[in-house]
């Protein structure tokens, strides 16, 4: 719906279409915007071709909106082969780059009732909240969306970013196995050069106002699904006096006896204002810096020293990938589709349960030892080198052939 600078499901399309124009494709785009800020989104030629969707009304009503009226007009272009890349009515080929939305209300209450055991009180408001979810006109309309997509006799064929995700759609839609396959995401590993790492890493430190600090970085629109709360408790923890593991001892060590600075930066869209408040009450107020959405992300990876994301839910982060090019060790939930490809403490840490700081701060803890992250930092390249958007786009193309 929405085709923008920002997301990595938008990012993803970008090369996904770069790609397919190289290979002589033409590729027409239906969406209600796109950036307009961005060259990449404002190329429109006999091999790009923009469709202006009308959407109206508040957030349910322009999902709706969007899968009408984009179904009329891609009936009207008479394609070869429609993709849909969101919740439509129209597509032969549907890419669950989002997951299973279904699932995604599951697990969000089953971390909203893991964190409140500790919350003495509170428990008596999920029953509320959970009630409140499912009568939310928004997620009625996406469910309706989602089950009508997966049920829909027109759909030949669905690709799943991760296994996880393909067997979420089976569970809930019962949706026959032979109609869905995995592929993982892909990156442009060109864009992530090492070379102007080291310069990158100063001018964006120097703009951050942090020179020696040991930066966490958080990347990702959507705070609360992607488990901010949770980490910005997790590095609280971390800098609790009491809390001295082996790695902090042994920092402890080398710099006199003092805890290394740590600073998280927070690259996104979200109410800022209630994380800011999470991060007052668990003593991180001032070490938390909220930069917003950005298209130089690659500079704020080139910054840190660590990437987090503890997704309560995620089919498989793109952000996570760019982290393992820009070389940082990546520590997240074994629910994200990118664990998939990962082994913890080789070229990754994973979290089981991303609603528990404790364990958080304890995947974190060995990764303030310097070399370790560096080992660990050259081993996500390498993996993460075996992900291509040229790879990705070649087993799509493959069942696209197959399809004429």
């Amino acid at each position: 719906m929405r085709y923008t600078p920002y997301g990595g499901a938008e990012v993803f399309l970008s090369r996904f279409i770069d790609e397919l124009i190289k290979k002589g494709h033409t590729c027409h785009v239906f969406a209600a915007e796109w950036g307009h800020d961005d060259s990449r989104f404002k190329i429109q030629d006999s091999k790009r071709v923009f469709h202006k969707i009308k959407t109206f009304g508040p957030s349910f009503l322009r999902l709706l909106s969007f899968a009408i009226n984009s179904c009329f007009a891609v009936r009207k272009a008479n394609l070869d082969i429609i993709l849909g890349f969101d919740r439509t009515l129209e597509q032969d080929i549907y890419r669950a780059g989002d997951g299973c939305h279904r699932e995604w209300l599951i697990q969000r209450i089953l971390a909203e009732a893991r964190s409140r055991k500790q919350e003495v009180g509170k428990q008596n408001i999920l029953p509320l909240k959970k009630l409140i979810t499912y009568i939310n006109p928004l997620h009625l309309t996406i469910l309706f969306l989602e089950k009508r997509l997966f049920k829909s006799k027109k759909l030949k064929f669905v690709v799943a970013n991760s296994k996880r995700g393909k067997d979420e759609i089976i569970r809930h839609y019962n949706l026959p196995e032979e109609k869905i396959c995995v592929i993982y995401n892909g990156i442009d590993i060109k864009a992530f050069n090492l070379d102007d790492r080291d310069n990158l890493r100063s001018v964006y430190r120097e703009k951050l106002g942090m020179r020696d600090e040991i930066i966490f970085l958080f990347v990702g629109s959507g705070f609360e699904r992607k488990g901010l709360r949770f980490l910005i408790e997790a590095i609280g923890v971390l800098k609790k006096e009491s809390r001295v593991g082996y790695a902090h001892q042994e920092i402890h060590r080398q710099n006199g006896g003092q805890s290394p600075p740590c600073k998280l930066v927070v690259v996104g869209k979200g109410n800022i204002t209630k994380y800011q408040t999470i991060a007052d009450n668990c003593g991180m107020g001032m070490d938390v810096q909220f930069v917003g959405p950005a298209s130089d992300v690659k500079g704020y990876y080139c910054a840190a020293d660590v990437f987090v994301l503890p997704s309560v839910y995620e089919p498989f982060s793109n952000a996570c990938l760019e982290a393992m090019a820009s070389e940082l060790p990546v520590v997240t939930s074994r629910i994200n589709g990118v664990s998939e490809i990962l082994t913890s403490g080789k070229d990754g840490m994973i979290v089981d349960d991303p609603s528990n700081p404790e364990e958080i701060a304890e995947k974190i803890e060995p990764l303030l030892h310097e070399e370790t992250r560096l080992a660990i930092g050259k081993a996500a390249r390498k993996t993460v080198e075996n992900y291509t958007i040229e790879k990705n786009v070649n087993e799509f193309l493959r069942f696209i052939e197959g399809m004429k």
